[in-house]
């Protein structure tokens, strides 16, 4: 395999990024659960779209925000933030961001929200600009009114932080596809911007198209396939600054059940009882010998294998996070953030996976390389 050679791209920051989305939901946070010390945000996931207006989402967020300022307290370099929509909350944003006065009043209640709940910003994750996403309302104006609403946002939260004497954050989630940039103008939200969190997973989600395959591989499978890298390289190319972008993993897998074949990509669907793909889960299976797992060289990406049930499970692990950890090091590219923490075992390996890649893991093959090592 080839060395890395990337070109003359940035060096990584020296106390890199490491983004936490965290998804209680109606439970209650257990500050002892939260590895402080080895992350650097927490985006608190997720406010809710009502009426225009950014909303608590679940029963105990007021009570869970306290013990994340708390935290805080004691850990003075953690960052805590609101991520606001989510996969199943977006479909308000569209108008929410259509005309001045609708996106006044969005702005007005995320700098309301931040301020009564004493946190540090705001993480939008509106999915997706133009599209439809959950069966929401998209317009074409979206694209434009997407960099009006954050820099309407940037506006009022530096205004606030003139007052208080503080710096606020905002941040987005974005979409890891050619579609999201073709919805919106990435180099503009990017000024306004203080991270830009790539959701480089969930590429294949079972059923789709009745084809398995990686969810979150670092390199392509095939010539234009989707993948990590290329995601980044999209994202840099549409002008993202790289010491801007956060490579997003997932802490959960995608699970097909196969009709021929071993996987990782051949026909599939989605098996027809219950996995629970949360890592957690995974690692407990693989030990227990339900699953067999491998590693797709090509890809830089392990799946796992149950020959008796015929499922193929897409997956990310400490190896494979060690070296996208390493990639964004070697990339010059902002930091890391998963989704989410509570699929990681009790030991936090997943976490401490990304936290030894960030400070010097093994360098990692240049995508490029292995795909001209292909037959």
């Amino acid at each position: 395999m080839a060395a890395l050679a990337f070109g003359l791209l940035p060096p990584a920051p020296s106390r890199p990024v490491v983004v936490a989305y965290v998804f209680p939901q109606d439970a209650r946070l257990d500050p002892a659960m939260l590895p402080a010390e080895r992350i650097t945000h927490v985006n608190y996931a997720f406010a809710n779209l009502r009426d225009g207006r950014v909303v608590e989402g679940f029963a105990h967020d007021a009570e869970n925000f306290r013990t994340l300022a708390a935290l805080r307290r004691t850990h003075p370099h953690l960052r805590v933030l609101v991520s606001i929509g989510g996969w199943t909350w977006s479909g308000g944003f569209s108008d929410a961001a259509l005309r001045p006065a609708s996106r006044r009043r969005f702005v007005d209640s995320v700098v309301d929200f931040v301020a009564r709940h004493d946190l540090d910003g705001a993480d939008v994750d509106w999915e997706y600009p133009g599209l439809p996403g959950f069966g929401n309302v998209h317009r074409p104006e979206d694209k434009a009114n997407f960099t009006s609403l954050m820099r309407e946002l940037r506006a009022a939260l530096d205004a606030r932080g003139r007052r208080t004497k503080r710096d606020y954050l905002l941040t987005l989630a974005a979409g890891a596809s050619p579609a999201f940039l073709a919805h919106t103008e990435m180099d503009r939200v990017a000024q306004v911007a203080d991270l830009v969190n790539l959701m480089t997973y969930d590429f294949l989600v079972p059923p789709g198209d009745g084809v398995s395959g990686h969810h979150a591989n670092l390199c392509a499978v095939e010539p234009g396939g989707p993948s990590a890298d290329g995601a980044v390289n999209a994202f840099l190319a549409a002008g993202v600054p790289a010491d801007k972008l956060v490579l997003g993993v997932p802490f959960y897998g995608r699970a097909w059940r196969l009709a021929q074949g071993e996987g990782p990509s051949g026909p599939g669907a989605a098996p027809p009882e219950r996995i629970d793909t949360s890592y957690a889960a995974l690692v407990a299976a693989v030990g227990q010998g339900a699953f067999a797992r491998r590693f797709d060289a090509r890809a830089q990406a392990p799946w796992l294998w149950d020959a008796a049930r015929r499922v193929f499970v897409s997956w990310d692990d400490p190896e494979s996070l060690e070296r996208k950890a390493a990639y964004v090091r070697q990339r010059g590219l902002r930091g890391v953030m998963f989704w989410e923490l509570g699929d990681d075992d009790s030991q936090g390996a997943l976490v401490d996976a990304i936290r030894r890649g960030l400070a010097g893991g093994p360098s990692v093959p240049e995508c490029l390389a292995l795909e001209r090592e292909r037959p």
